[in-house]
């Protein structure tokens, strides 16, 4: 019996990985100029059968292909978990009151003339403190929207706006799971990182404060207290019991995070103190923790407005933007199983001659995989892969690179509508990601700020812990961690460079 002789698997050509990500990207623009207002699961489903064919076509099994779409999503598992409790939380935090609570006393004590400006400071605050953008959404976030709903402001403002804090407050945060996982795919200091972070995502911060400030100064006057009022009202008229006492579930949030327990360990533990708040001041019942849990908060107030922010949560409600993720990360699992990234922009890497170019290279390369496969850890993992030698042979440091991934990859993840952060924000807040887009001026504004500094010679750091600062001045900070080996070859590039510069 003659043995079946199989072509060896080949890299595809920058045409044939095109292909999928062209088909997809074809059918999401084509559904948004057309209004066709379809959903993303089926084009993503349907770019995935497509990224098949184009393996097969490069002699991959489909056993492989599948293996890889599998793997993707098995590495993605305890996200899919944490999103369907999340929606548990919500769901509590409701029926406690503690959302509209947020909402209730915010009206009386935000100014509409600082709002914007002054919910993005706290958006980045409890955000640094918990560790994690989609919680901040799901509580705060909702909360603000209600608020802003108030004040006439636009919506899909109101929620570039919070991603803008939720998201600078999770790249901030030493118990972020992106942060640990730049810095863990740098191979450098978790702490290292976050210090190289203030060299550009804090300045970014204040600009986009301060954008906010002049919008809602300007818009300030715009503001319609009867609309307020009558959500205040329907808000005390609907729950048994209101008073700041209801706000302290947020500070159950908060303490989980100081305590450092795993994410989902936390977010049931908060979920259970807004159930027990429900029990204690609303008179739930334990079936209505339940209910509340699994279908979320319903009720019928009277006020569209209030009936709007009471009505969310439940696990299942968070059915639509998990089935999204499963998809779009089993698509990324296939594009990465046949070497679609590294054939598109594996070529890039031996044209870089200046940290500039590296830094552009390695933002785009992020950008590149969140947009294409739909996944956010993804576009930190393999730029890292692809690109840390090269920062090691240019001199640079190991939390330089871990910096870029997250000005790139981290703030850019939210923005693309059928990634799992952009189905997950644009859900929550019941805004369109392309609607909010324009308004996310701390995700917009932050790799920009990156690349023209770097352009100039400025924000750059080298491996002996020697940096450029704002001004172009080289200044001495700490030496940021990273392997040995790579230490090494790195600081003898640094001196090779500096010697040919004189």
């Amino acid at each position: 019996m003659e043995e079946i002789k199989t072509k060896a698997a080949r890299m595809p050509s920058k045409v044939e990985s095109l292909i999928p990500i062209i088909f997809l990207l074809t059918i999401m623009i084509c559904n948004f100029a057309l209004g066709w207002g379809q959903d993303p699961h089926i084009p993503v489903l349907m770019a995935c059968c497509v990224a098949v064919i184009v393996g097969k076509v490069c002699h991959f099994t489909f056993a492989d292909m599948l293996a890889g779409a599998l793997n993707a999503v098995s590495q993605s598992l305890e996200a899919i978990i944490i999103i369907l409790c999340v929606g548990c939380l919500i769901g509590s935090f409701e029926w406690a009151g503690t959302i509209p609570a947020v909402v209730y006393y915010g009206l009386k004590l935000i100014s509409p003339s600082l709002f914007l400006p002054l919910a993005c400071i706290l958006c980045a605050a409890v955000g640094i403190a918990i560790g994690s953008a989609w919680t901040v959404t799901a509580t705060l976030g909702i909360a603000f929207m209600a608020i802003g709903t108030t004040m006439g402001l636009n919506p899909a403002l109101v929620a570039g706006m919070i991603l803008s804090g939720a998201c600078c407050g999770d790249k901030f945060s030493p118990l972020s799971d992106s942060t640990n996982l730049a810095a863990g795919s740098a191979q450098t200091g978790l702490f290292d990182h976050v210090r190289a972070m203030v060299t550009t995502t804090f300045p970014s911060l204040v600009i986009a404060i301060l954008i906010y400030t002049i919008i809602s100064l300007k818009g300030s006057a715009e503001y319609d207290p009867e609309l307020a009022n009558g959500l205040s009202q329907a808000i005390i008229d609907h729950y048994d019991y209101m008073s700041p006492i209801l706000l302290l579930p947020l500070i159950a949030i908060v303490v989980v995070a100081l305590l450092k327990l795993p994410a989902l360990a936390g977010v049931l533990i908060v979920s259970a103190v807004g159930c027990v708040f429900a029990v204690i001041f609303q008179g739930a019942t334990f079936s209505d923790c339940i209910t509340m849990t699994h279908y979320g908060y319903s009720a019928e107030t009277g006020n569209e407005l209030c009936d709007t922010l009471v009505n969310k949560g439940g696990m299942n409600a968070m059915l639509w933007t998990n089935n999204l993720v499963i998809v779009a990360v089993a698509f990324g699992g296939i594009l990465q199983t046949i070497g679609a990234v590294e054939s598109l922009l594996g070529s890039l890497i031996k044209k870089v001659k200046t940290p500039f170019q590296l830094i552009a290279v390695t933002i785009i390369t992020s950008v590149f995989c969140i947009t294409t496969m739909c996944d956010q850890y993804l576009g930190l993992i393999i730029p890292a892969s692809m690109y840390k030698d090269k920062f090691d042979e240019m001199g640079l440091s190991r939390n330089m690179l871990s910096r870029t991934l997250e000005d790139g990859g981290t703030l850019w993840s939210p923005l693309v509508p059928w990634s799992s952060c952009g189905a997950y924000h644009s859900s929550i807040l019941g805004v369109p990601t392309l609607s909010y887009i324009p308004y996310t001026f701390m995700n917009l504004i932050n790799p920009v700020f990156a690349l023209v500094t770097a352009a100039f010679g400025l924000n750059i750091m080298y491996a002996d812990g020697t940096r450029t600062n704002i001004f172009g001045k080289l200044v001495q900070g700490s030496v940021a961690g990273a392997p040995k080996e790579a230490h090494e070859k790195a600081l003898a590039a640094l001196a090779e460079i500096r010697k040919n510069e004189k």
